[in-house]
């Protein structure tokens, strides 16, 4: 359904995105996931067709978003940040409004506004002004704008930002909901939302991606060095001689289950079994072991591995003073070059 190849972004001198390339298939639910300032926002204005790429290939359903672009865009529902909302109108009047912009036909509006309303969940308030709606029921209204003319493909962008943790979870409700029929990108930082509606994640870092797999596969192939170990005896005693233990890279006090013991989340050295060393260990300290298991790490975690203290060539480019000449605008806001000039917006 859509396929991003070889996408770069530049602004001057500074690559907001690097030659990032994947493809979502027909009713998946995708995490796109990244650092403030790693390209998440550039990426998803540029498969919505809002601005132009540097280079690379977009395409939605076999559709080119340059090339075709009115046939890309029509099978695209796009949730900013920000919803685009005219606070003025009534939520009738305001989705009325993008019906018309969408070019859907005027026998078409009623039912199809009667049916998006009735599945966002806001029927009882369209005939409410916008700006009287609370932010939780105007981002509902930004989802509705989304659904108009029943695109196959929804692209959300931090579509629960600001939102109370009730609201939270009604809106999660309704993207998984949505999810039955309709192909979703969705950006979050909230990543327990990612793990509870998407299919697989995508973590892009300084504009590259980083890793593309399911929450499940991503943890267990990053858990495959680290357990969680079980071990009877003096508190003090057992923490420093693990953490004295070269055959450790790592060693974390965890929340210990039964009185006399202590839980330790362990990875291995290079090269080292954390299973056969906790062994050792306790041998020769006349510990006793209770438990070694595996700890699978939470999307949370992942997510930290895979983009803390990694180094990309001319990362410090951002400081310099041609950076700021040729790019004076905030990347994550969807600043535009003069090639954006040209594109079709939105």
């Amino acid at each position: 359904m859509i396929e991003v190849k070889n996408l770069v972004k530049r602004y001057g001198k500074y690559e907001a995105v690097r030659d990032i390339s994947f493809k979502v298939d027909t009713g998946e639910v995708i995490g796109f996931l990244g650092p403030n300032g790693a390209g998440k926002s550039t990426t998803m204005n540029i498969i919505t067709g809002y601005i132009s790429a540097t280079s690379g290939e977009v395409s939605i359903d076999g559709f080119d978003i340059l090339k075709n672009p009115k046939e890309a865009k029509k099978r695209i529902g796009y949730l900013p940040e920000i919803p685009p909302l005219y606070t003025d109108m009534t939520v009738t009047e305001y989705l009325e409004f993008a019906a018309d912009l969408k070019g859907v036909k005027k026998s078409a509006v009623k039912p199809m506004l009667d049916d998006i309303m009735e599945k966002i969940k806001i029927t009882h308030v369209s005939g409410k002004v916008i700006k009287n709606l609370s932010k939780g029921y105007r981002q509902r209204v930004g989802l509705a704008q989304a659904l108009v003319g029943y695109p196959e493909v929804l692209i959300l962008d931090e579509p629960t930002v600001g939102l109370d943790p009730k609201q939270i979870i009604e809106i999660r409700d309704v993207i998984r909901d949505l999810s039955k029929d309709h192909t979703i990108i969705l950006s979050s930082h909230i990543l327990s939302e990612v793990s509870a509606v998407c299919n697989r994640v995508i973590i892009i870092n300084k504009g590259r991606l980083v890793a593309v797999d399911t929450p499940e596969r991503l943890s267990e192939s990053l858990s495959q060095n680290r357990f969680r170990i079980r071990v009877k005896g003096d508190r003090e005693k057992i923490i420093d001689a693990f953490k004295a233990d070269s055959s450790f890279a790592c060693v974390e006090e965890g929340d210990s289950a039964e009185q006399g013991t202590v839980d330790l989340v362990v990875e291995g050295a290079e090269g080292a079994d954390p299973r056969e060393a906790a062994f050792n260990n306790a041998v020769k300290n006349g510990f006793v072991v209770l438990l070694i298991k595996s700890e699978k790490m939470s999307l949370e975690e992942v997510f930290l591995q895979v983009t803390e203290n990694e180094t990309l060539p001319n990362e410090n480019i951002a400081d310099s003073a041609e950076y700021k000449a040729d790019f004076t605008g905030e990347e994550e806001n969807g600043a535009t070059d003069k090639k954006d000039s040209e594109g079709e917006g939105r």
